[in-house]
């Protein structure tokens, strides 16, 4: 115990410095966009997004979908405002407990003003209470909120948080997940992670789940509707949650066929890409008309289009692959895409292989015959494929060839040390193609920039020279290699959503 002596003069001296406040000039407005740049305006500057908390009620007939949403967040500059992205009607505001001023501005922005401005490194909690029909809300002349005939479904890439909750919407701004919501009994409510509890109370049940790892925005889901739930375990022992809505009609058995083999999947993976980065696995398939499926972590989003002409266990491959790159180790920018998309095609060839069906060389071969070199095909640049062109075919594929072309370049055992380290290197985290490429280079102690720029950058056809082992004539129009079996479901799994 020690006595504090307190001098009547440097106390008042102190008390005055602390009704000092720092100059009012310091303070200013973060930025209306994070600066990617493909989408200026998608999130936000001035702080940074730790936990989302959302509680949330939707009632199916009407759309209509109440919450309060509670935003944890660090300041990241002086701040005098800051701004969420958002679309529905709030009512109210609060930052750190006190009321705060609110407006929408533009297409999907929503300001905050608190009540005291927030100086640099200040924790915040941010309660936003609001309401609206998500399905009357439109950005930009779209919307990425899916009505179905017993509710709806929040899954689209590079947006979908706008729809239904408050947030720092880019995937550089990772967080954790609380989502709870009360639907009308009967009705069922899936979203990321793991189900916390249900409750059921005067004819609603309140569903309440949580994604304990970091996810980008757009990864969060929220399906809404009646559904069959299954549940299992892998061998590897990662909890399986799947679900189906349940008037699937014909497409029902060839989806279940290709989703319950989750597990086993995910088990096979994680051989390739390391310990699987999630705390549960799982998809769900609702009934909407959509075409595209989408990696929302742990729980992956399903049309039940992908299922319209049979099982597709390639595009769970493709999905699931994302939960180690795409969700795991998300894209600094949006032109980092092919850090996704082309790693996710490449495990659906080594799918290919394992299933018997045509091997990863085979498919390289077939992609480089089959687009002559005049081809717009090979106009789109993986490595940075502009905003148009982010979910192109060449991404997909060409972006895989040159996964395999790097492959060639460093022997088996430099890439699939390279395959397996990265998302240990980036794990929860952001990377860019740059960095990849570095990473590369680190590991198998070859200069690689090279055969990036060729494969990743360039807008032309690479040079049979950058395309080893070539089945037979390589700028051919595919009638020199065999279509390999696997093609079909690859191809399938390719983008389709995206705006």
């Amino acid at each position: 115990m020690h006595r504090r002596i307190f001098v009547p003069g440097a106390l008042a001296a102190a008390s005055l410095m602390l009704a000092i406040p720092a100059s009012a000039a310091s303070y200013t407005p973060g930025a209306p966009g994070i600066g990617d740049p493909y989408y200026p305006y998608y999130g936000n500057g001035g702080y940074d997004v730790s936990h989302y908390d959302l509680r949330l009620r939707y009632q199916p007939e009407t759309d209509e979908l109440q919450g309060t949403a509670t935003v944890l967040a660090r300041t990241t500059q002086d701040l005098s405002s800051f701004d969420l992205d958002f679309l529905l009607d709030v009512s109210e505001v609060r930052v750190n407990g006190a009321k705060a001023a609110f407006t929408h501005t533009g297409e999907h922005e929503f300001v905050v003003t608190p009540k005291r401005p927030l100086a640099k490194g200040t924790p915040i909690t941010v309660v936003v209470r609001y309401s609206g029909v998500p399905s009357t809300k439109s950005a930009y002349g779209f919307t990425t909120w899916h009505r179905t005939p017993d509710g709806a479904v929040a899954a689209d890439e590079p947006e979908a948080a706008w729809w239904w909750f408050p947030s720092n919407d880019h995937p550089s701004d990772k967080a954790t997940y609380d989502v709870s919501v009360a639907v009308p009994d009967g009705t069922q409510a899936i979203s990321n992670g793991t189900l916390q509890s249900t409750s059921s109370q005067r004819g609603w049940t309140r569903y309440s789940w949580r994604q304990n790892k970091p996810q980008a925005t757009y990864l969060a889901t929220l399906a809404l509707g009646r559904f069959d739930i299954t549940t299992s375990t892998s061998d590897g022992g990662i909890p399986v949650i799947n679900a189906y809505s349940t008037d699937l009609g014909d497409n029902d058995d060839a989806a279940r066929a290709s989703v319950e083999r989750t597990g086993e999947i995910v088990d096979w993976l994680s051989d390739w890409f390391g310990p699987y980065p999630f705390s549960t696995a799982g998809g769900y398939v609702p009934n909407t008309t959509t075409g595209y499926a989408l990696e929302t972590a742990s729980r992956v989003y399903y049309s039940p289009k992908q299922f319209a002409k049979g099982s597709n266990v390639s595009v769970v491959v493709h999905e699931l692959a994302h939960q180690w790159y795409g969700d795991d180790v998300s894209v600094k920018d949006w032109k980092d895409i092919w850090l996704n998309e082309g790693f996710a095609t490449y495990a659906q060839w080594l799918w290919s292989e394992h299933e018997g069906e045509g091997t990863t060389r085979e498919l390289a071969d077939y992609v480089y015959a089959s687009h002559p070199a005049d081809d717009p095909f090979w106009t789109v640049a993986p490595g940075d494929p502009g905003a148009d062109h982010q979910f192109d075919d060449a991404v997909y594929d060409r972006g895989a060839a040159a996964i395999q072309a790097l492959r060639d370049e460093v022997g088996d055992t430099a890439f699939f040390a390279i395959l397996k380290g990265w998302p240990k290197e980036h794990a929860y985290g952001n990377a860019s193609v740059a960095d990849f490429e570095r990473y590369a280079e680190e590991v198998s102690g070859k200069p690689l920039a090279g055969l990036f720029d060729t494969w990743l950058f360039q807008p032309s056809k690479p040079a049979a020279s950058a395309a080893r082992s070539l089945a037979k004539g390589g700028d051919g129009a595919g009638t020199s290699v065999t279509r390999p079996k696997s093609w079909q479901s690859i191809e399938a799994a390719h983008g389709g959503h995206g705006h």
